[in-house]
């Protein structure tokens, strides 16, 4: 099973550099959950629209949202741990490269949770892991 986790995290990341919407909702369970630095302002993106709503704020917001992978860690049969670099520009031209870790929480085979991290001891201690 974690290698077909990997997979789907693998194929979530290009439907977000690819902007396309449409497949990464294909790769989601219905009540669908991502929390990220946001989400004490905003709220977390849940469900179809949220998805919508995250991918809308990418492309209003920014010329270039690229995730280059550094490594996808399966972590037991539901959860995958992603070592990320987030690649952005904004409208603006304000250029930034920022370190993520992704908890990925798949059921059946879909995305059900993803929880987005800029500190690494953070996301390793929500995985119940250390450095």
């Amino acid at each position: 099973m974690s290698q077909e986790n990997i997979e789907v995290v693998s194929q979530a990341i290009s439907a977000i550099n690819e902007r396309d919407v449409d497949a990464y909702l294909a790769l989601c369970h219905t009540d669908f959950e991502m929390t990220n630095q946001l989400t004490a302002i905003e709220g977390p993106n849940r469900g179809e629209q949220g998805i919508r709503s995250f991918f809308d704020s990418i492309n209003e917001g920014t010329t270039r949202f690229e995730l280059e992978v550094e490594r996808l860690r399966p972590l037991d049969d539901n959860r995958v741990l992603g070592s990320l670099t987030l690649d952005i520009e904004s409208e603006g031209g304000y250029r930034d490269r920022q370190a993520l870790t992704n908890l990925y929480e798949l059921e059946g085979g879909k995305l059900s949770r993803v929880k987005v991290f800029s500190d690494r001891a953070e996301a390793l201690e929500a995985a119940g892991l250390s450095e």
